[in-house]
């Protein structure tokens, strides 16, 4: 069993980093760092088409990485 989840988390962390690569980037430069996580927080920005999409995925796929880490984890003990 604990192998099982430990090759899910390997492939789920191989389809997150490959999502978040895709995505394009919001805005340039260091101050575009520090303005930009608040805009994307309070609504300025929204994605569509298929930034939304990548961005879904990659909330998908961070949420089961971090269920199958603490799965692994637990299954281990």
């Amino acid at each position: 069993m604990a192998t099982v989840v430990n090759i899910l988390l390997v492939i789920d962390a191989v389809i997150m980093i490959i999502l978040v690569l895709l995505q394009s980037g919001k805005s340039e430069g260091l101050s575009g760092a520090i303005s930009g996580g608040a805009e994307q927080l309070f609504g300025k920005q929204k994605a569509r088409g298929i930034d939304l999409v990548l961005h879904r995925g990659t909330v998908i796929t961070g949420t089961l990485f971090f269920i199958l880490a603490f799965l692994s984890a637990y299954i281990l003990q």
